[in-house]
């Protein structure tokens, strides 16, 4: 685990800001912020950034690759560069609801939850940006899961 260079860092922004499900409210300050903080982690294919009922208080910004999201055995979704991983663990502080794993290397920017808690007490609408648009991204999923299911369809 290393810390973000500048250059990852600029590259990594423009991730975030571009993604399917990125974290839609956050400003650039606030993703310069958030990227200060996180680590740069690679996982080989299989290996498993969270488990389904373990805590790691880590949450996970994806930058390249795919991971697998896996629910009691059941794959619930799949997600890319720019998405977010371990986040309801961390807004329940509880374990991790599913297991994710990595279809093939994966490039992923760790963010602790402690570093994550101190950014929030500095910049508390940093915190309201960042709450909202997981909240956002939550709602997505959960809108998908649900046409999904009327359609027939498996989502991943």
């Amino acid at each position: 685990m290393h810390k973000v260079s500048s250059a990852d860092q600029e590259q990594l922004i423009q991730l975030w800001q571009s993604a399917k499900n990125r974290l839609q409210y956050l400003t650039q300050n606030d993703l310069v912020l958030i990227a200060d903080k996180a680590k740069q982690l690679t996982f080989k294919k299989g290996e498993r950034l969270v488990e389904q009922g373990k805590q790691a208080k880590v949450l996970y910004l994806l930058g390249t690759g795919k991971v697998s999201v896996v629910v009691s055995g059941t794959q619930i979704a799949q997600i890319g560069p720019g998405e977010t991983c371990g986040e309801m663990g961390f807004l329940e502080d509880s374990v991790a609801s599913a297991t994710a794993t990595a279809e093939q290397e994966v490039k992923a920017y760790a963010i602790e939850w402690p570093a994550l808690h101190d950014l929030f007490e500095l910049f508390p609408h940093l915190a309201s940006r960042f709450y909202r648009s997981l909240a956002l991204n939550l709602s997505r999923r959960l809108r998908e899961q649900i046409v999904s299911k009327q359609s027939g369809k498996k989502t991943p």
